[in-house]
Order: structure tokens, then C-alpha cells, then sequence
């Protein structure tokens, strides 16, 4: 499995598996998640001056919008996150079903809210339930871990939003859903790659103890784009 469009993620799954939910710019040369899936948005050669062009015209003037990789923007762009990461690529990964799991989906949504602002492992918004298979742990009825996918570049698919309730780990339940997130991935004929801060070395160390292997160090950057003129 070619590994190459995973040097540009966003835009590759906005144009493959994840078509239905991006929006273009006119020009057709940026391309962003709607706005109530995930903020990432993608360019199709982050070295055009007419892709960023293309951008601010889909966004707005003054929105933010996130990338990754390791673009640079054009004068008039403001950074307001600049955040090293590391891309793992799943080949190596052992992949099993976790029969204590359960699949979440939109009426699941207020809780996985809860846990993700209790935990913080990223962007997550009332439909990007939507874009892959979301599963939890439940103890005692409340969700207290989670896992599921975010990108999906054509052949691959990336492990997002890994969570556990503070109370709830040390137990390895965070590794027993990844495990079973990359095991319906590889069901359906891909690869499974994750994205992690640079700085969470605990998760990465994690990741790479069960078989994640580094591919490459992006940057995740959010930028406010160009203000109107007057």
C-alpha cells in the first residue's frame, strides 16, 4: 500500500472517501471538512499561491482554518496554533476485535462530547461521529474510553480521538480500542496511520509500543486567514 498520500492527508481524503463531506473552493484547488466535522482543511499543492488564494475564498476573510503538514502561508496569513506532531504509520500494528466494545454513533454524541473536554485529545464536533467507526467503553453505563477515525486518505484510515476518563486508566483500555478501531479498518481493506502531538510523548510512546512506526514529523498549524480589505 503506496504511503504517499499521506504527505498530503486532508486533501486526499477530501477527494476520495471522505468526497461527501468537504467543500471546495471555486477554483478547486483547496478543499475543507464542513465545518461541523472537523476544522482540518487541504490544499492541492501547498507551494501554489492560487491554492491559498483558493482557501480564503472558501473560508472567508478573517476564519481560521487548520492544516497539516508543513506548509507555509503566504504573507497575510495569520499562525494562531503551531503545533509540532508525528505521523505513525499502522503496517506493524496487531490489529483484534474487542467484543467489550460497543460502536457509538450520533446519539452517543453528548457524551463523547463530555469526554472529550474532560480529556482533550483534539478536535471533535457534533458530526465527526460520521467520518468512521466510533467505539467505547462503557463501566457501569457511563462511556468512559473511546477511539475511532478521523482522515481516510484512499487505503488508509486514521486512529482519532483516543480518550480515557481520568479515573479510568492504567487499565489499557486506550490500546484494547485501538487495537479494535485498526481491526475494522484492516476489515475493510485499509491501513490504519495516526496523528499525535509531538509533545504527548506518553501517547507515542504508547503507539509505538504496539507497532505504530514513526513515517514522518508534520506540523499541525492554525491559521486566521486574510482579513478583508477595506
Amino acid at each position: 500500500m503506496s504511503a504517499e498520500v499521506l504527505d498530503n492527508p486532508v486533501w486526499a481524503a477530501l477527494n476520495g472517501p471522505h468526497r461527501r463531506f468537504a467543500e471546495h473552493g471555486p477554483a478547486g484547488l483547496a478543499a475543507r471538512y464542513t465545518l461541523d466535522t472537523t476544522p482540518f482543511a487541504g490544499l492541492g499543492d501547498p507551494e501554489d499561491p492560487r491554492a491559498w488564494a483558493d482557501l480564503a475564498e472558501l473560508a472567508g476573510p478573517g476564519e481560521e482554518v487548520w492544516l497539516t503538514g508543513l506548509p507555509t502561508p503566504p504573507p497575510g496569513w495569520e499562525t494562531v496554533l503551531n503545533l509540532p506532531g508525528v505521523q505513525l504509520d499502522g503496517r506493524a500494528v496487531r490489529a483484534e476485535a474487542a467484543p467489550e466494545a460497543v460502536v457509538l454513533g450520533p446519539g452517543d454524541v453528548p457524551e463523547m462530547l463530555e469526554l472529550v473536554g474532560l480529556t482533550r485529545p483534539g478536535p471533535f464536533l457534533d458530526r465527526t461521529v460520521e467520518l468512521g467507526t466510533y467505539l467505547g467503553i462503557r463501566h457501569e453505563g457511563r462511556l468512559v474510553a473511546m477511539a475511532g477515525e478521523r482522515m481516510r486518505p484512499p487505503g488508509w484510515s486514521e486512529i482519532s480521538a483516543v480518550c480515557t476518563h481520568p479515573e479510568h486508566r492504567g487499565r489499557g483500555l486506550a490500546a484494547r480500542l485501538i487495537r479494535a478501531v485498526a481491526w475494522a479498518v484492516r476489515e475493510r481493506g485499509d491501513v490504519p496511520f495516526l496523528h499525535a502531538a509531538a509533545s504527548n510523548t506518553s501517547a507515542v510512546r504508547l503507539y509505538e509500543a504496539m507497532g505504530f512506526t514513526l513515517r514522518r514529523r508534520p506540523v499541525f498549524v492554525g491559521l486566521r486567514t486574510p482579513a478583508k480589505e477595506a
